[in-house]
């Protein structure tokens, strides 16, 4: 019981605190839809489960002990957050098309880029492996870690719904109409400027 207390409460607040994935599901929520925030909820949900899935195999181990290994993965991160935010500042220029709410991602797109963003976050490395690692004891039976693993995917997609339910609220995206394209500038820049700050980090002494 004290172990599960301990995944709880680590869990929602390492999910609570801003980072890309917040970044990505406020984003498609205001300037898309809620359906394109709830999706990438989903997505984001999935990309948990990658990381899970890696650190009960033990790669997660092989991740934490081979720094070369880990830079690399936080490098290929970084230049996907980069990309994505100059794709959203690229995207603000269409002043016309986002303003009018035309703007459209598919179901499939809004899936992969919440799956991509948190598979490729090494802040969720970090979190599930240091989890499993110094919190969760080796003598756990597997199927208990398992059902961790599945309720800090649930706990994701919980919590980023909720995201997307309050910020892809009617009321709230017709506040925001003629501003969307500074909320893509504004998101774009985030993202742009997480990517820049996990890559000064990994090339840093």
């Amino acid at each position: 019981m004290t172990e599960w207390l301990a995944v709880i409460t680590i869990t929602l607040l390492a999910v609570i605190s801003p980072g890309p994935d917040f970044a990505m599901v406020s984003r498609n929520s205001l300037t898309l839809s809620r359906r394109a925030g709830l999706v990438t909820a989903f997505g984001i949900g999935a990309g948990v489960l990658v990381h899970v899935a890696y650190t009960l195999l033990g790669i997660g181990l092989l991740l934490k002990n081979s720094p070369a290994l880990f830079d690399a993965l936080k490098l290929v991160g970084a230049a996907y957050l980069v990309w994505l935010g100059i794709g959203m500042l690229r995207n603000s220029s269409k002043s016309a098309n986002v303003a009018s709410g035309t703007a459209a991602l598919s179901d499939l797109a809004a899936l992969r880029i919440g799956f991509l963003t948190n598979a490729l976050n090494p802040k969720t490395t970090i979190f599930i492996v240091s989890l499993f690692l110094q919190v969760v004891q080796p003598q756990t039976p597997l199927a208990t870690q398992i059902a961790y693993g599945l309720f800090i995917s649930v706990a994701h997609v919980v919590w980023f719904a909720v995201v997307a339910l309050f910020f892809g609220a009617p009321k709230i995206r017709e506040a925001i109409t003629g501003v969307r394209h500074w909320i893509d500038r504004a998101f774009g820049t985030a993202l742009v400027g997480f990517g820049i700050a996990l890559a000064v980090a990994n090339v840093m002494p």
